[in-house]
């Protein structure tokens, strides 16, 4: 019996080392329902989940690089990673050579957000001048020009949990949240103390991004998002973490 268990755990270690390896992108930036990490690797999530999916629908192992978002730039341009998701092409002044996009699977809310009660301004222009809670190294377009003015400034975290813990605790009056991480955050809460989605800032279809490289299978990556999308696992995957439909009442706000 210890002799077929020894040669079951062989086989099977055998197995591993012979999978090919995917190297993917994680930043360190997210937070749940995003990914939970500990000791430098994801343990749970939306993308721990989409991702460890994706690797088996191609019968890879999956092997993850936590790092700062400023720094996944870089770790594109050297190759030190394969596949890069939760992404949209309109963060990119220059897009990274040799990756291949993905179709659209997610589609993100970035909201500007307030505490309990608070009224949605007419226009972003009428917001007094103050502090808004931003998640570090990220970019915030619509509200770049207020920013500019000297009207807002920046108060940043390492994530975006950080921010909505700040927002809730009063450090400021407003922040800027994806929908998916509002929705996470308020679902333990009690609905008067929940923070309140005051106005829609941008909406951007997320995919992923593949490197364009013949030692890992590109195409067979892109051909698999396209029936996990297709067949609603993806879907699937959005909503065990929360992910429900939008208000149809809140309409997009610019400046």
């Amino acid at each position: 019996m210890r002799r077929l268990l020894a040669l079951l755990l062989l086989w099977t270690s055998q197995g591993m080392a012979e999978q090919p390896v995917l190297r993917f992108s994680v930043a360190e930036s997210w937070s749940m329902p995003l990914v939970r990490i500990e000791g430098d690797r994801p343990v749970e999530g939306l993308l721990y989940d989409l991702t460890q999916a994706l690797a088996k629908e191609v019968g890879a192992r999956p092997v993850y690089h936590v790092m700062a978002r400023l720094r996944l730039q870089e770790a594109m341009d050297h190759g030190d990673i394969d596949v890069r998701c939760y992404v949209s092409s309109q963060w990119f002044d220059d897009p990274p050579r040799h990756f291949v996009w993905s179709i659209p699977l997610i589609h993100q809310r970035d909201l500007l957000v307030g505490r309990p009660g608070d009224s949605p301004p007419l226009s972003l222009q009428q917001l007094p001048p103050q502090a808004i809670g931003t998640v570090l190294g990220y970019t915030y377009s619509t509200l770049q020009p207020l920013l500019d003015q000297g009207r807002l400034h920046r108060e940043d975290s390492r994530n975006q949990l950080l921010v909505l813990q700040k927002l809730q605790a009063g450090r400021y009056r407003h922040a800027v949240s994806n929908q998916l991480s509002l929705q996470w955050f308020n679902q333990g809460l009690p609905t008067e103390q929940r923070l309140q989605a005051l106005a829609v800032l941008e909406e951007q279809d997320l995919g992923c991004m593949v490197r364009n490289d013949p030692a890992i299978p590109a195409q067979g990556l892109l051909r698999a998002l396209v029936r996990m999308k297709q067949s609603g696992e993806i879907e699937r995957i959005v909503q065990r973490y929360g992910g429900m439909g939008y208000p149809a009442t809140m309409s997009v706000t610019h400046p």
